[in-house]
């Protein structure tokens, strides 16, 4: 089966781009040139990745990414002109699991979404995984699932990652070179500090406190570890 992927850019050049070679390599793709229209293909249309441009006419990309997150987990990459890296954050912290800026290369483009693809299908196909239990926190493998304290969270596809494979190992310290690999592939192109802002939204999301956490901790010049002390 075809992985069906939505893209969603006023720009026409960007989007008969990314669209040509998405379909050279095999997917499905539908099309969007704003908000609105992207937003509703995505909630009626439930693709396996969305491909989202920040600037769009009607509503921006933070936006749709935002109520897109309400209620589909679909892996979301974001596209943006801009340099800024306040952008880039806001991209993450809103639910965004990786992004790109413009100008990009097709080869750059198709390894996220090929990277992307593949972990999200990993944990779709995952069936035989113990659930995990960290304190207040209940992981459900199967489920692709956390609840804290009986509540439901809602994490994108990064921040599970991230969380199962440090709640997984507790006392094991994982540097940011690491998890990037791990995670995202060896075809990763992006920042480190990548790793950072999704764990500083998992805090968020998941500590009576961010600001003392007590899962998730900060191994100083090194990366990051669950904590075992944890009950």
């Amino acid at each position: 089966m075809k992985a069906t992927i939505l893209v969603v850019d006023d720009e026409p050049s960007i989007l008969e781009l990314v669209s040509f070679n998405l379909e050279q390599a095999g997917y499905s793709v539908i099309t969007a040139t704003d908000g609105h229209t992207g937003l509703s293909q995505a909630q009626s249309l439930k693709p396996d990745l969305i491909i989202l441009d920040l600037m769009l006419p009607g509503i921006d990309g933070f936006e749709v990414c935002q109520e897109i997150r309400k209620s589909l987990k679909l892996p979301i990459l974001m596209l943006t002109a801009k340099t800024d890296e306040v952008d880039k954050v806001l991209g993450l912290e809103l639910g965004a699991d990786d992004y790109l800026t413009k100008p990009f290369s097709p080869r750059e483009m198709l390894a996220r979404v090929k990277a992307l693809l593949r972990r999200s299908t990993n944990f779709n196909e995952t069936t035989t995984s113990e659930d995990l239990v960290r304190g207040h926190l209940f992981i459900s493998t199967n489920k692709h699932q956390v609840t804290a304290k009986g509540e439901l969270i809602q994490l994108t596809l990064t921040e599970f990652e991230i969380l199962h494979l440090l709640a997984t190992n507790p006392g094991k310290v994982f540097s940011r070179d690491f998890l990037l690999n791990r995670i995202w592939g060896e075809d990763f192109f992006g920042d480190i500090r990548t790793i950072d802002v999704h764990v500083r939204h998992l805090r968020e999301k998941t500590e009576d406190d961010p600001s003392k956490p007590q899962y998730i901790l900060t191994v100083r010049g090194v990366g990051y570890k669950f904590n075992e002390q944890v009950q």
